[in-house]
């Protein structure tokens, strides 16, 4: 274990995380900007029609290692349904999300980013996510105004979803650093501890109580890597500092 040069983190349960998730709801939000709707489809249409769309269709694709692209699967949804927005497809990403859930910061997420930016680490992004790096982008900077992250990699945006190695490998071609240099900081034993420790990048399991419902993946879970076990922000900052 190296003292890094960059940390790249996880999302969700990471970084953020999505109280009160509604989808409904966004879909209530995303209707406020039809300009057509020749079949006079209601909000109940739009929940019917995203299950036969998406539903299984997602998890299946998912449980192969790859992800489908929201914007995709929003033009499929609505073009079947007839209804057109006044919206660009970024956008609708961002209104409907925005509506099932406005995002919250995990626990002094934001002071461990102002700590690293004043000890000059480098950070990105890495996130098994349904929507773009550009909505992920817009959300982070919402809500972690003061982050300088270099890059932000959604799986929606490569088609493959971690643990797959290419991630990581381009990853640090962004960055331009050797593994040894690298920390990956998530909540999933699979996708983000064994997913970084296979290309070499050293990994920290962020292992929160916030909601505590979502951890539950955590159990009985048995890792076959060095990797650095944490609960709180502020481990990785005493880590650091003790490191250096």
């Amino acid at each position: 274990m190296n003292y890094p040069r960059m940390i790249i983190f996880d999302y969700g349960h990471t970084l953020l995380y999505e109280p009160g998730w509604d989808s409904v709801r966004g879909n209530a939000e995303l209707l406020k900007y039809v300009t057509k709707n020749p079949n006079n489809c209601t909000l109940d249409d739009v929940v019917k029609g995203a299950e036969l769309i998406l539903g299984k269709n997602i998890e299946n694709v998912r449980k192969i290692g790859y992800e489908i692209s929201g914007q995709i699967g929003n033009r499929a949804l609505y073009e079947y349904l007839g209804i057109e927005f006044s919206l660009t497809p970024l956008e609708m990403e961002t209104v409907f999300w925005n509506g099932a859930s406005m995002g919250a910061i995990m626990p002094d997420a934001d002071k461990m980013l102002d700590f690293l930016n004043e000890k000059g680490i480098r950070s990105a992004v890495i996130s098994n996510l349904l929507w773009s790096s550009e909505a992920l982008t817009e959300r982070l900077n919402r809500l972690l105004p003061n982050n300088r992250f270099e890059f932000v990699m959604t799986s929606s945006d490569y088609f493959m979803r971690k643990p797959n190695r290419i991630l990581f490998d381009i990853a640090l071609q962004k960055a331009g650093l050797r593994a040894d240099e690298v920390w990956y900081c998530g909540d999933n034993p699979k996708a983000d501890i064994e997913g970084s420790s296979q290309v070499g990048i050293y990994p920290v399991l962020y292992d929160n109580d916030t909601e505590k419902e979502y951890k539950k993946r955590l159990d009985n879970k048995t890792l076959q890597c060095e990797y650095l076990h944490i609960h709180e922000w502020k481990e990785l900052i005493d880590v650091l500092e003790q490191f250096a």
